[in-house]
Protein backbone atom coordinates (compact mmCIF):
# COMPACT_ATOMS: atom_id res chain seq x y z
CA UNK A 1 0.00 0.00 0.00
CA UNK A 2 1.00 3.21 -0.99
CA UNK A 3 0.73 7.06 0.14
CA UNK A 4 1.49 8.22 -3.70
CA UNK A 5 -1.73 6.74 -4.87
CA UNK A 6 -3.40 9.82 -3.66
CA UNK A 7 -3.65 12.91 -5.93
CA UNK A 8 -1.85 15.69 -3.71
CA UNK A 9 0.35 17.56 -2.25
CA UNK A 10 2.43 16.77 1.04
CA UNK A 11 2.23 19.81 3.10
CA UNK A 12 5.67 20.43 3.99
CA UNK A 13 4.71 23.47 6.49
CA UNK A 14 2.68 21.72 8.79
CA UNK A 15 4.39 24.27 11.98
CA UNK A 16 1.35 23.88 14.00
CA UNK A 17 0.80 20.57 16.01
CA UNK A 18 -2.73 20.61 16.92
CA UNK A 19 -1.95 19.20 20.45
CA UNK A 20 0.30 22.18 21.45
CA UNK A 21 -2.40 24.57 19.90
CA UNK A 22 -4.92 23.34 22.04
CA UNK A 23 -2.54 23.18 25.37
CA UNK A 24 -1.73 27.32 24.38
CA UNK A 25 -4.76 28.04 26.45
CA UNK A 26 -5.93 30.26 23.48
CA UNK A 27 -9.50 29.27 21.96
CA UNK A 28 -8.77 26.79 19.21
CA UNK A 29 -11.17 27.15 16.77
CA UNK A 30 -12.12 24.11 14.47
CA UNK A 31 -14.19 23.27 11.23
CA UNK A 32 -16.04 20.47 11.97
CA UNK A 33 -15.82 17.37 9.40
CA UNK A 34 -19.63 17.89 7.55
CA UNK A 35 -20.26 15.38 4.44
CA UNK A 36 -19.99 17.06 1.21
CA UNK A 37 -18.89 20.49 2.79
CA UNK A 38 -15.90 20.32 4.39
CA UNK A 39 -13.73 19.97 1.29
CA UNK A 40 -10.77 21.35 0.33
CA UNK A 41 -12.49 24.58 -1.28
CA UNK A 42 -14.31 25.20 1.95
CA UNK A 43 -11.40 24.57 4.27
CA UNK A 44 -9.00 27.14 2.16
CA UNK A 45 -12.20 29.69 2.56
CA UNK A 46 -12.63 29.62 6.39
CA UNK A 47 -8.84 29.39 7.01
CA UNK A 48 -8.98 32.93 5.01
CA UNK A 49 -11.20 33.51 8.80
CA UNK A 50 -9.03 32.86 11.48
CA UNK A 51 -10.51 28.97 11.52
CA UNK A 52 -7.31 27.12 13.44
CA UNK A 53 -7.42 23.37 12.36
CA UNK A 54 -10.03 21.43 9.80
CA UNK A 55 -11.47 18.45 9.56
CA UNK A 56 -12.12 16.40 6.08
CA UNK A 57 -15.88 15.13 5.86
CA UNK A 58 -15.90 11.64 7.06
CA UNK A 59 -14.43 9.12 5.34
CA UNK A 60 -15.64 5.24 5.31
CA UNK A 61 -11.98 3.70 6.57
CA UNK A 62 -12.95 0.22 4.53
CA UNK A 63 -14.11 1.70 0.89
CA UNK A 64 -10.91 4.36 1.17
CA UNK A 65 -8.49 1.23 1.80
CA UNK A 66 -10.33 -1.28 -0.77
CA UNK A 67 -10.48 1.40 -3.38
CA UNK A 68 -7.97 3.88 -5.17
CA UNK A 69 -11.47 5.50 -6.97
CA UNK A 70 -12.71 6.45 -3.41
CA UNK A 71 -9.31 7.70 -2.24
CA UNK A 72 -9.14 9.93 -5.54
CA UNK A 73 -12.76 11.54 -5.06
CA UNK A 74 -12.82 11.39 -0.73
CA UNK A 75 -9.53 13.47 -0.42
CA UNK A 76 -7.99 16.08 -1.83
CA UNK A 77 -5.35 18.91 0.27
CA UNK A 78 -2.78 20.79 -1.12
CA UNK A 79 0.44 22.79 0.74
CA UNK A 80 -1.33 25.21 2.23
CA UNK A 81 -3.95 22.43 4.19
CA UNK A 82 -2.98 22.45 6.92
CA UNK A 83 -3.52 21.49 10.22
CA UNK A 84 -5.44 18.65 8.98
CA UNK A 85 -7.48 16.50 10.49
CA UNK A 86 -8.94 13.27 8.24
CA UNK A 87 -11.98 11.71 9.68
CA UNK A 88 -13.04 8.01 9.33
CA UNK A 89 -15.82 6.34 9.82
CA UNK A 90 -14.72 2.47 11.23
CA UNK A 91 -15.23 -0.17 13.32
CA UNK A 92 -12.27 -2.52 12.50
CA UNK A 93 -9.03 -1.69 13.87
CA UNK A 94 -6.64 -3.65 10.80
CA UNK A 95 -8.64 -1.23 8.44
CA UNK A 96 -8.71 1.78 10.48
CA UNK A 97 -4.67 1.65 10.28
CA UNK A 98 -4.68 0.73 6.97
CA UNK A 99 -6.47 3.94 6.18
CA UNK A 100 -4.04 5.96 8.68
CA UNK A 101 -0.68 4.85 7.16
CA UNK A 102 -1.87 6.12 3.74
CA UNK A 103 -2.97 9.94 4.87
CA UNK A 104 -0.25 9.76 7.26
CA UNK A 105 2.24 11.73 4.67
CA UNK A 106 -0.51 14.25 4.06
CA UNK A 107 -2.07 15.26 7.43
CA UNK A 108 -1.48 16.16 11.27
CA UNK A 109 -4.10 13.57 12.30
CA UNK A 110 -6.65 11.13 11.91
CA UNK A 111 -10.31 11.30 13.65
CA UNK A 112 -12.92 8.07 14.54
CA UNK A 113 -16.41 9.13 14.30
CA UNK A 114 -18.35 7.97 16.85
CA UNK A 115 -20.80 10.68 17.03
CA UNK A 116 -22.73 10.18 13.34
CA UNK A 117 -26.30 9.21 14.80
CA UNK A 118 -27.88 8.24 10.58
CA UNK A 119 -29.42 5.28 10.73
CA UNK A 120 -26.93 3.79 7.93
CA UNK A 121 -23.98 4.63 9.62
CA UNK A 122 -25.30 3.41 12.81
CA UNK A 123 -26.78 0.30 11.21
CA UNK A 124 -22.75 -0.66 9.92
CA UNK A 125 -21.15 -0.19 13.10
CA UNK A 126 -19.76 2.96 12.35
CA UNK A 127 -20.64 6.10 14.04
CA UNK A 128 -22.43 6.98 17.63
CA UNK A 129 -23.09 3.08 18.36
CA UNK A 130 -19.42 3.06 19.01
CA UNK A 131 -20.18 5.19 21.93
CA UNK A 132 -21.62 1.68 23.25
CA UNK A 133 -18.29 -0.10 22.52
CA UNK A 134 -15.79 1.24 24.36
CA UNK A 135 -13.15 -1.80 23.88
CA UNK A 136 -13.75 -1.26 19.93
CA UNK A 137 -12.41 2.16 20.48
CA UNK A 138 -9.64 1.54 22.65
CA UNK A 139 -8.70 -1.56 20.11
CA UNK A 140 -8.83 1.14 16.70
CA UNK A 141 -6.90 3.52 18.86
CA UNK A 142 -3.92 0.97 19.69
CA UNK A 143 -3.99 0.06 16.38
CA UNK A 144 -3.43 3.46 14.54
CA UNK A 145 -0.70 4.53 17.08
CA UNK A 146 1.26 0.72 16.88
CA UNK A 147 1.04 0.87 13.14
CA UNK A 148 1.90 4.83 12.01
CA UNK A 149 5.88 5.53 12.75
CA UNK A 150 5.18 9.12 13.01
CA UNK A 151 4.88 9.68 17.08
CA UNK A 152 3.44 13.60 16.07
CA UNK A 153 0.57 12.43 14.44
CA UNK A 154 -2.62 12.38 16.06
CA UNK A 155 -5.39 10.28 16.63
CA UNK A 156 -8.52 11.75 18.27
CA UNK A 157 -12.48 10.87 18.34
CA UNK A 158 -15.56 12.53 18.60
CA UNK A 159 -18.62 11.85 20.06
CA UNK A 160 -22.07 12.06 21.57
CA UNK A 161 -22.96 11.95 25.01
CA UNK A 162 -25.32 8.67 26.90
CA UNK A 163 -28.39 9.61 28.79
CA UNK A 164 -25.85 8.34 31.86
CA UNK A 165 -22.97 10.86 31.76
CA UNK A 166 -20.98 8.09 34.22
CA UNK A 167 -20.72 6.11 30.65
CA UNK A 168 -19.58 8.83 29.00
CA UNK A 169 -16.77 9.55 30.91
CA UNK A 170 -16.21 6.39 31.68
CA UNK A 171 -15.99 5.62 27.87
CA UNK A 172 -13.24 8.83 27.45
CA UNK A 173 -11.15 7.93 30.56
CA UNK A 174 -10.40 4.40 28.94
CA UNK A 175 -10.03 6.04 25.09
CA UNK A 176 -7.19 8.60 27.47
CA UNK A 177 -5.82 5.47 28.70
CA UNK A 178 -5.35 4.02 25.29
CA UNK A 179 -3.75 7.09 23.96
CA UNK A 180 -6.10 9.13 22.65
CA UNK A 181 -4.68 12.59 21.54
CA UNK A 182 -8.26 14.42 22.39
CA UNK A 183 -11.89 14.12 22.08
CA UNK A 184 -14.41 16.27 21.08
CA UNK A 185 -17.36 16.20 22.62
CA UNK A 186 -21.16 17.39 20.83
CA UNK A 187 -23.30 17.69 23.68
CA UNK A 188 -26.45 15.94 22.67
CA UNK A 189 -27.41 12.10 23.21
CA UNK A 190 -28.08 10.01 19.80
CA UNK A 191 -31.96 10.69 20.05
CA UNK A 192 -31.52 14.43 20.64
CA UNK A 193 -31.11 16.42 17.20
CA UNK A 194 -32.66 20.17 18.02
CA UNK A 195 -32.83 20.50 21.10
CA UNK A 196 -30.64 22.49 23.26
CA UNK A 197 -26.81 21.40 23.93
CA UNK A 198 -25.94 20.34 26.93
CA UNK A 199 -23.01 22.54 27.71
CA UNK A 200 -23.07 21.27 31.38
CA UNK A 201 -22.24 17.46 30.26
CA UNK A 202 -19.29 18.36 28.33
CA UNK A 203 -18.15 20.70 31.47
CA UNK A 204 -17.91 17.51 33.61
CA UNK A 205 -16.61 15.33 30.96
CA UNK A 206 -13.63 18.38 30.45
CA UNK A 207 -13.10 18.09 34.57
CA UNK A 208 -12.75 14.22 34.15
CA UNK A 209 -9.85 14.58 31.65
CA UNK A 210 -6.51 15.45 31.47
CA UNK A 211 -5.96 15.57 27.56
CA UNK A 212 -7.62 17.84 25.01
CA UNK A 213 -11.44 18.24 25.22
CA UNK A 214 -13.32 20.43 22.20
CA UNK A 215 -17.11 21.73 22.72
CA UNK A 216 -19.12 21.31 19.29
CA UNK A 217 -22.88 22.27 18.83
CA UNK A 218 -25.19 24.90 18.19
CA UNK A 219 -22.15 27.39 17.73
CA UNK A 220 -22.97 30.70 15.61
CA UNK A 221 -20.90 33.43 16.37
CA UNK A 222 -17.45 33.94 17.55
CA UNK A 223 -19.07 35.13 20.93
CA UNK A 224 -20.91 32.16 21.50
CA UNK A 225 -17.67 30.27 20.53
CA UNK A 226 -16.15 32.00 23.62
CA UNK A 227 -18.97 31.80 25.76
CA UNK A 228 -19.01 28.30 25.82
CA UNK A 229 -15.10 27.86 25.20
CA UNK A 230 -15.66 29.82 28.81
CA UNK A 231 -18.72 27.66 30.55
CA UNK A 232 -17.36 24.15 29.85
CA UNK A 233 -13.16 24.78 30.41
CA UNK A 234 -12.55 23.10 27.34
CA UNK A 235 -9.53 23.57 24.88
CA UNK A 236 -11.34 24.48 21.64
CA UNK A 237 -14.68 25.02 20.18
CA UNK A 238 -16.18 22.74 16.67
CA UNK A 239 -18.28 24.74 14.49
CA UNK A 240 -20.00 22.89 11.62
CA UNK A 241 -23.81 24.51 10.64
CA UNK A 242 -22.29 27.96 12.02
CA UNK A 243 -19.30 27.94 9.82
CA UNK A 244 -21.92 27.19 6.50
CA UNK A 245 -23.83 30.03 7.32
CA UNK A 246 -21.05 32.38 7.52
CA UNK A 247 -17.56 30.97 6.95
CA UNK A 248 -16.26 34.23 7.93
CA UNK A 249 -17.59 33.89 12.05
CA UNK A 250 -14.44 33.58 13.82
CA UNK A 251 -13.02 36.66 12.38
CA UNK A 252 -16.23 37.91 13.97
CA UNK A 253 -18.31 38.83 11.69
CA UNK A 254 -22.21 38.19 12.36
CA UNK A 255 -22.80 37.75 9.30
CA UNK A 256 -21.23 36.54 5.95
CA UNK A 257 -19.46 39.67 4.31
CA UNK A 258 -19.03 40.01 0.91
CA UNK A 259 -15.62 39.44 0.79
CA UNK A 260 -15.66 36.15 1.98
CA UNK A 261 -18.92 35.39 -0.78
CA UNK A 262 -16.05 36.57 -3.97
CA UNK A 263 -13.27 34.73 -1.87
CA UNK A 264 -15.43 31.94 -1.98
CA UNK A 265 -16.17 32.11 -5.94
CA UNK A 266 -12.39 32.84 -6.24
CA UNK A 267 -11.01 29.88 -4.15
CA UNK A 268 -13.88 27.57 -5.86
CA UNK A 269 -13.11 28.12 -9.31
CA UNK A 270 -9.37 27.77 -8.99
CA UNK A 271 -9.90 24.32 -7.37
CA UNK A 272 -12.57 23.17 -10.09
CA UNK A 273 -15.50 22.53 -7.23
CA UNK A 274 -17.98 21.05 -8.85
CA UNK A 275 -21.37 23.02 -9.64
CA UNK A 276 -23.88 21.85 -7.20
CA UNK A 277 -21.19 22.12 -3.93
CA UNK A 278 -20.21 25.62 -5.12
CA UNK A 279 -24.05 26.79 -5.74
CA UNK A 280 -25.04 25.18 -2.44
CA UNK A 281 -22.42 26.89 -0.31
CA UNK A 282 -23.57 30.15 -2.01
CA UNK A 283 -26.95 29.53 -0.31
CA UNK A 284 -26.13 28.99 2.99
CA UNK A 285 -23.71 32.16 2.88
CA UNK A 286 -26.57 34.15 1.85
CA UNK A 287 -28.94 33.21 3.35
CA UNK A 288 -29.15 35.96 5.89
CA UNK A 289 -29.06 38.55 3.58
CA UNK A 290 -30.99 37.90 0.71
CA UNK A 291 -35.09 38.63 0.55
CA UNK A 292 -37.75 35.42 -0.39
CA UNK A 293 -37.71 36.84 -3.77
CA UNK A 294 -33.73 36.85 -4.11
CA UNK A 295 -33.70 33.17 -2.73
CA UNK A 296 -35.82 31.84 -5.37
CA UNK A 297 -34.29 33.49 -7.88
CA UNK A 298 -30.95 32.77 -6.52
CA UNK A 299 -31.65 28.93 -5.83
CA UNK A 300 -32.78 28.60 -9.26
CA UNK A 301 -29.70 29.24 -11.00
CA UNK A 302 -28.18 26.52 -13.00
CA UNK A 303 -25.01 27.52 -14.20
CA UNK A 304 -21.54 28.44 -13.09
CA UNK A 305 -22.07 31.57 -15.18
CA UNK A 306 -25.41 32.80 -14.45
CA UNK A 307 -24.03 32.55 -10.28
CA UNK A 308 -21.47 34.80 -11.81
CA UNK A 309 -23.76 37.01 -13.57
CA UNK A 310 -26.02 37.64 -10.70
CA UNK A 311 -23.62 38.15 -8.02
CA UNK A 312 -21.75 40.87 -10.49
CA UNK A 313 -25.48 42.74 -10.79
CA UNK A 314 -26.17 42.47 -7.47
CA UNK A 315 -23.03 42.46 -5.67
CA UNK A 316 -20.71 44.31 -7.77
Amino acid sequence: MKSDCIKTIVCQERKKDPVEMFCSGQLVKVCAPMVRYSKLAFRTLVRKYNCDLCYTPMIVAADFVRSLKARDSEFTTNQGDCPLIVQFAANDARLLSDAARIVCPYANGIDINCGCPQRWAMAEGYGACLINKPELVQDMVKQVKNEVENPRFSISIKIRIHGDLTRTVDLCRKAEATGVSWITVHGRTVEERHQPVHYDAIKIIKENMSIPVIANGDIKTLKEAENVWQITGTNGVMVARGLLANPAMFAGYEETPLKCIWDWVDIALELGTPYMCFHQHLMYMMEKITSKQEKRVFNALSSTSAVLDYLTDHYG
